[in-house]
């Protein structure tokens, strides 16, 4: 895969700035200073409660522009979220509160940040910033996962780290200097997996019992579903092989919805071809059961009192992306293979090593089962020939860009 132009290199932009109330609303002002040494111009606006946590004056200074904080304005004639919306390549919410996302994912436009976020004619990229109960409670996640799905919106963060009231944890808006990088990357205007096929797996497996009942686990899928928007919003014609989750398609993303291992092996051969080369990546995000009953009863399984509980004898699973390794001829199509264990951290990226090796693989994102299943974010690290990368906390549409960066960056 080719490797992505540095930000430098791409065309100046304008980029709207959007800042909303929040804390970390002074290192917007860093984020501007950032892009405006890049050579991007850059159009501040505010809401009105970040301006108690920053100066308009002060974010004026750095852009060199008016900051417009009210659609009403009547030093801005006609619709002011229409002008900003029509003039900029990119708006970037920095920082984005819980109250900016879930107004951002009901398509409000009571404000001016807001209505432009609405009307605007390219990609939207937020930063969130909140305190880390707030990021995890299920609404936060809901309209995160709504905001991804439309394909519209990346979200640059949040990170692991303090926030203001000296808790420690998911909810920490990233650092300026990745917003920038994120925001100059949807500046160049050319995504970086233009022209590439890339095939995702993503959820459980079901593995039949009975016409009621199976052998599953506990993954929700979002890891792939992020993978897949992900890749689809920096240019891939991406095919999503879903097992059996309550998940929305990824806007723009074909999705096949299978059930068992072998249902899936099936969507990959067919998504592959015998040559493999139906696909430049294959990222098996997918927890495909390594077992599955040797038969499935055809009628439900009575329980009788009289009687023990039936026995279940096992059979194992094909390994879906060892086949697929086992076929290459050459170095393509790149092979992600995730590794989700038990234990500590050492024990953890042990497990992924040994699997990077006996599958053949190019990376293993290596997780542990209680940080990542049902999860809206996770903590990974990327093992691959080079060695493994730190152990990162983010959330799982953060991660998801941290696995195709490091897919991006391998040589053609």
């Amino acid at each position: 895969m080719t490797e992505r132009p540095r930000p430098n290199e791409s065309r100046a932009r304008v980029v709207a700035l959007a800042v909303t109330g929040s804390v970390a609303a002074y290192k917007a002002v860093e984020v501007a200073r950032l892009l405006i040494k890049s050579g991007h111009r850059v159009l501040p606006l505010m809401t009105a409660s970040a301006t108690r946590f920053v100066g308009p004056v002060t974010l004026s200074g750095i852009c060199g522009e008016p900051v417009a904080t009210d659609m009403w304005d009547p030093a801005y004639p006609g619709e002011l979220h229409v002008a900003i919306a029509d003039r900029a390549d990119v708006l970037a919410i920095v920082p984005a509160t819980a109250d900016a996302l879930a107004r951002l994912a009901q398509g409000r436009a009571d404000d001016l940040v807001t209505a432009t976020a609405l009307c605007a004619r390219g990609p939207v990229l937020v930063a969130p910033a909140m305190h880390p109960r707030m990021w995890s409670h299920p609404a936060t996640q809901a309209n995160v996962a709504a905001l991804v799905s439309q394909g519209r919106v990346r979200l640059a963060g949040p990170v692991v780290g303090p926030v203001a009231s000296g808790d420690v944890g998911m909810g920490r808006m990233a650092e300026p200097v990745e917003i920038a990088r994120a925001v100059e990357e949807l500046a160049s205007g050319v995504g970086d997996l233009s022209g590439k096929r890339v095939v995702v797996t993503a959820g459980p497996t079901y593995e039949p019992i009975d016409p009621v009942r199976f052998l599953g686990n506990r993954s929700s899928g979002k890891m792939g579903f992020a993978l897949a928007a992900r890749a689809r919003a920096r240019g891939a014609d991406v095919l999503l092989i879903a097992g059996p989750v309550a998940l929305p398609t990824p806007a723009g993303v074909e999705r096949r919805d299978v059930e068992t291992a072998e249902q899936m092996r099936a969507a990959l051969a067919d998504a592959l071809g015998p040559d493999l080369r139906g696909a430049d990546a294959v990222v098996m995000a997918a927890a495909v059961a390594d077992f599955r009953p040797a038969s499935a009863s055809a009628t439900k399984i009575k329980k009788d009192a009289a009687s023990a509980a039936p026995a279940i004898d096992l059979a194992r699973n094909p390994d879906l992306i060892a086949e697929i390794a086992a076929r290459r001829a050459g170095e393509a199509p790149a092979l992600v293979a995730f590794a989700l264990e038990t234990g500590d951290d050492a024990a953890v990226l042990a497990y992924a090593r040994k699997k990077l090796e006996q599958k053949r693989v190019d990376l293993v994102v290596a997780n542990a089962a209680h940080e990542s299943l049902g999860h809206g974010d996770n903590r990974v690290a990327l093992v691959d020939a080079a060695g493994a990368s730190p152990f990162v906390a983010a959330s799982k549409e953060a991660l998801a860009d941290r696995i195709l960066d490091r897919l991006v960056a391998r040589p053609a």
